[in-house]
């Protein structure tokens, strides 16, 4: 094929799709954004609009305590997915739960992503010993096994729903400003940076406004799967009593709960448990379809 047809073969394909036009168009994004949209407007609309019982008012404790699935208490109130041990519906304490849950992970995410930005960023323009002190402070922060530590730092202080963002995001930065860090290094020596210095725009400029929006696909990435990461720490924390305390529902403090009574209503821990599985595999969708787009444009 000679040149002049390749190049009437490439105009005539069109132009080719955007970064949100690829990610839309894969499956795997589509996938996991109804996922996450199903629990978000859950959570959002609460109880009372999604035909939910009040999920923390105690009723008639002895009639109304472990009602199966898909049943009526005596009181007459039908129940999706049934009661817990004191007569609460299960569905509405699911969907404060997801409020928690949703709320701790992404405010994890963000803490962790903006250190982890900023710490990268300032890494990979500066360089010489500013860049070797953060390389360092990153390599010993990785080194320290993060389940471990996450025990001990919310054991030592009373916990909580902040306590445990504030944990999860300090000790999640590290993979975040690695990457932004390699992605600073590769921007930073290119003809449009150059020239924005040669224009007389000084390093804090050049670096918010030609730099980072250059360099921070791969954190994307990366934040998509800290929200699943920090859902998931935060599940096991409150599940050892080291997160979000009761009275206030999250998903793993409902598990915990519903550990006592495995045996005669699976379902207190079986659905904050499949909630918890669901929205973590919508996140790892979204990242992989983000990845994949990134690829696609990178290589168009």
């Amino acid at each position: 094929m000679t040149a002049a047809a390749a190049s009437s073969t490439r105009v005539d394909a069109g132009p080719a799709p955007g970064l949100a036009a690829r990610l839309w168009r894969d499956r795997r994004a589509r996938t996991g954004v109804i996922v996450i949209a199903v629990f978000v407007v859950g959570a959002v609309a609460g109880p009372p609009l999604l035909g939910a019982a009040a999920p923390l008012h105690l009723a008639d404790v002895l009639s109304g305590r472990f009602a199966a699935p898909l049943s009526r208490t005596p009181d007459g109130v039908w129940h999706l997915l049934g009661t817990d041990g004191f007569g609460r519906d299960e569905l509405g304490r699911l969907l404060l739960g997801a409020r928690i849950s949703l709320a701790v992970g992404l405010l994890a995410a963000l803490v962790a992503t903006s250190v982890g930005i900023g710490a990268g960023a300032v890494a990979g323009y500066a360089g010489g010993a500013v860049d070797r002190a953060v390389v360092a402070a990153t390599d010993a922060a990785l080194a320290i096994p993060r389940v471990p530590f996450l025990l001990l730092l919310v054991a030592l202080v009373e916990p909580g729903a902040a306590v445990t963002v504030l944990a999860i995001g300090a000790t999640g930065w590290m993979g975040v400003a690695r990457l932004v860090r390699g992605e600073v290094r590769a921007v930073r020596s290119r003809a449009f940076v150059e020239a924005a210095r040669g224009l007389g725009a000084g390093p804090g400029r050049v670096l918010w406004r030609h730099v980072l929006p250059n360099a921070l696909t791969s954190a994307l990435v990366a934040a998509a799967l800290g929200i699943g990461t920090a859902i998931m720490l935060e599940a096991g924390l409150s599940f050892l009593g080291l997160g979000v305390q009761p009275p206030t529902p999250s998903w793993g403090n409902m598990i915990a709960a519903g550990r006592d009574a495995l045996m005669i209503a699976p379902w207190l821990s079986l659905a904050p448990a499949a909630a918890v599985a669901l929205v973590v595999l919508g996140f790892s969708l979204v990242a992989d379809a983000l990845d994949a787009a990134i690829a696609g444009e990178r290589a168009g």
